[in-house]
């Protein structure tokens, strides 16, 4: 154990260098293809190598080759954080390397889980009979939600299969885990509709209720809508309650898709974001995206704690127990779970409500700067509306001069800026959502985006 101690030591050193000046590397990676497969050997070491060398080639091959998600300057997709308590957590996690199995084989990580999850549905106003759980990412915890509708719109299937007449309703601005859903649990892509939006990106129930109409009079089974609260490309929020409203007459399941935007209702006055959403079934967040939790940390709620037992429970004598604890087992299909919930609840407890909403309320501050600049400046047009910290634009012009923008940003390896189409146009795609990102990073940017007009 010296040698742990000593490299223990100096490893939380490096990460706090790192975390002390998280803008001291290029944000973007300059390595090209295979490069780090062609810098490390082949065949693995027949023998153990020392801690000095590993290390010295992390930092000479390895670290090349990462793109700095904790980077201030990191504005692409949904910009990220693993925040100091979150990592010192992920390491007492990795260390008790506990598996929640069943309740028994580690009680703790069951346990916490259900109060942190506690803590949100009450931080959210959800309500207070939801059960939740944490997956990996939205992707799961949405493949889950769809599973569970399926199960409640067919509860035989367990033995019978699936019949290939369940349809699944989402925006056209939804997210692409939803299609892929529907391939993985056998829905089949051509039974996905995809209803169209309105000027703001957002879904049209009046579009979505009669796709339902005619869905049934073809013979169809309605199984599942997807409605979306901040979308990848726009952060647009569809509007749920009248969603809602069609879903329960139908009796459709309805899942909400907040896994972004589902973080901002922690604080007061974005509250509206959840509107809606106790008439729903389920909701997917994400902690990892905008709660300062590093990656992977998806939490899935559920009103209908039933369903989602009836699509995945299946108990083998080996693990039957005389317990009377919860088994999370029983409502999805991993049977070994990491301790995610260690990390959720140090920093909950670290920062506390009010400290994480006053981080999102400074970060959102910061999109509307930004998106002013680029609204007072006649040589740009804003692409969508930004209710929250992301900012859609474009130059006004040819998609080639906007893909040649992007590419001069990016270039510099300084910031990192993705980019999404829109109505057909090419659109750059700036979110803010890191916490050390502040405004001298925005500033820096907006000089940057100027100079390489």
């Amino acid at each position: 154990m010296r040698e742990f101690r000593e490299w223990g030591h100096k490893l939380i050193d490096w990460v706090a260098d790192y975390l002390d000046s998280p803008g001291a590397y290029p944000v973007l990676s300059g390595v090209q293809p295979n490069d780090i497969i062609n810098a490390l050997p082949p065949r693995g070491p027949d023998s153990g190598e020392p801690m000095e060398q590993i290390f010295a080639d992390f930092e000479r091959i390895i670290l090349p080759g990462i793109t700095h998600w904790n980077h201030p300057d990191f504005l692409a997709y949904f910009a990220i954080t693993a925040s100091p308590p979150a990592i010192l957590a992920e390491l007492l996690a990795t260390a008790l390397n506990a598996n929640g199995i069943l309740w028994k084989t580690s009680p703790a990580v069951t346990e916490l889980e259900i109060v942190t999850v506690g803590w949100l549905r009450d931080w959210f106003g959800l309500p207070h009979d939801w059960f939740g759980m944490i997956h990996d990412t939205a992707s799961t915890s949405t493949l889950h939600a769809l599973a569970a509708a399926r199960a409640y719109t067919v509860p035989e299937l367990r033995d019978e299969g699936a019949p290939r007449n369940l349809i699944v309703y989402c925006s056209e601005q939804a997210h692409s885990s939803i299609e892929k859903g529907a391939m993985a649990l056998g829905f089949g892509r051509k039974n996905v509709r995809k209803i169209g939006t309105d000027a703001e990106f957002r879904m049209r129930p009046e579009l979505l209720a009669e796709q339902i109409v005619a869905d049934r009079a073809a013979g169809l089974i309605p199984c599942c809508i997807v409605a979306t609260v901040g979308t990848t490309s726009t952060t647009s929020i569809d509007p749920v309650p009248a969603i809602a409203a069609i879903a329960n007459r139908e009796n459709i399941w309805l899942h909400v898709d907040a896994a972004y935007a589902g973080s901002a209702a922690v604080v007061p006055e974005f509250h509206w974001l959840l509107d809606g959403v106790g008439l729903a079934n389920s909701l997917v967040f994400n902690p990892h995206k905008w709660l300062l939790v590093p990656v992977d940390c998806s939490i899935l709620y559920t009103r209908d704690r039933a369903a989602l037992r009836q699509a995945f429970s299946l108990i083998p004598e080996y693990l039957e127990t005389a317990d009377s604890g919860l088994n999370l087992m029983d409502y999805g299909i991993p049977l070994g779970r990491r301790f995610r919930a260690l990390k959720l609840w140090f920093v909950l407890r670290y920062y506390g409500r009010d400290g994480l909403a006053d981080i999102i309320r400074k970060q959102v501050a910061m999109a509307r700067e930004f998106y002013l600049r680029i609204e007072a400046d006649a040589r740009f047009e804003i692409s969508a509306p930004s209710p929250l910290s992301v900012v859609c634009f474009r130059l006004r012009g040819s998609d080639e001069a906007n893909r040649e923008l992007l590419d001069r940003i990016n270039g510099t390896r300084r910031f990192f800026v993705s980019h999404t189409v829109l109505n057909g146009k090419f659109v750059l795609h700036v979110a803010i959502g890191n916490l050390w990102t502040a405004q001298a990073n925005i500033d820096e940017l907006w000089r940057l985006v100027n100079s390489s007009i």
